[in-house]
């Protein structure tokens, strides 16, 4: 997507990119990760995809439908391609971390109100924005960091604050006890930083990579290609389509639902 025409780009998506840049920095990110550290309440398979289609993404001016047939055209194009039934599954969930929307809160920006909170490009908090950024203007709204700020070279990105959203909500989510799968760490890796464009387009955080980051730079892409080029106006039954997926989470999940 070509955020920088903006012609084609309507006041909500500004709105919501403008907000993520005010609000998201340290105290925030780590606020939101002790809160949501530990999953409190359990949502089934099936009401998961019927909370996911009352969700639209806001930051996404290139598809307005529920999220769920979003979530199946992605599944269904790795599926025709042939990708091991693993990645077809992480593309699949990859956005069910949207499901924060349920906690209501406008003021975190959690909400189908506000959604600065869950959705659109993410960024590394704690060092230089780049400009490369969706809307760079917004960059001159908040105070600003050195170029690695308070991080040292090579780090590692799981040693970084990325601004927060679903990828990281769903990857926490994935990686909690309560909710136990046997997902390869490289699709968790994917689910993570799939929003993290300014890294696997962009590469803005080469100074900041570690030698797994860089190993994982080509899957990462190829997931995003999934993410990205499979949105249509195409929609399917739920239910239907909701049982062949509901076989492929039995096979990688102990439990039909997540603990969120």
């Amino acid at each position: 997507m070509n955020y920088r025409n903006y012609d084609n780009v309507n006041d909500a998506v500004k709105k919501n990119y403008m907000n993520a840049r005010l609000m998201q920095n340290l105290n925030y990110v780590q606020r939101m990760r002790d809160t949501f550290s530990k999953p409190s309440f359990f949502l089934p398979y099936n009401l998961i995809l019927e909370k996911l289609n009352n969700f639209v993404d806001l930051s996404d001016p290139d598809c307005n439908l529920p999220n769920i047939h979003h979530a199946f055209q992605s599944a269904e194009k790795a599926w025709d391609d042939g990708k091991p039934d693993w990645f077809v599954l992480g593309v699949f969930i990859h956005d069910f971390g949207k499901l924060l929307y349920l906690q209501d809160n406008d003021n975190r920006g959690q909400s189908l109100k506000n959604q600065w909170g869950i959705v659109g490009d993410t960024f590394v908090i704690g060092c230089k924005i780049p400009d490369s950024v969706v809307f760079p203007e917004f960059n001159e709204l908040i105070d600003q960091y050195s170029e690695l700020g308070i991080y040292e070279e090579g780090c590692g990105l799981d040693n970084v604050f990325v601004s927060y959203g679903h990828d990281e909500y769903l990857y926490q989510v994935l990686n909690s006890n309560q909710n136990k799968n046997t997902l390869p760490k490289e699709i968790l890796y994917c689910i993570r930083y799939h929003s993290l464009y300014l890294h696997h387009r962009e590469r803005a955080y080469n100074n900041l990579l570690n030698d797994y980051d860089r190993e994982m730079i080509v899957l990462l892409q190829d997931f995003n290609g999934y993410d990205l080029y499979t949105k249509s106006k195409e929609t399917y039954n739920l239910k239907e389509i909701g049982k062949k997926y509901l076989e492929l989470w039995r096979k990688y999940f102990r439990l039909e639902g997540l603990y969120l």
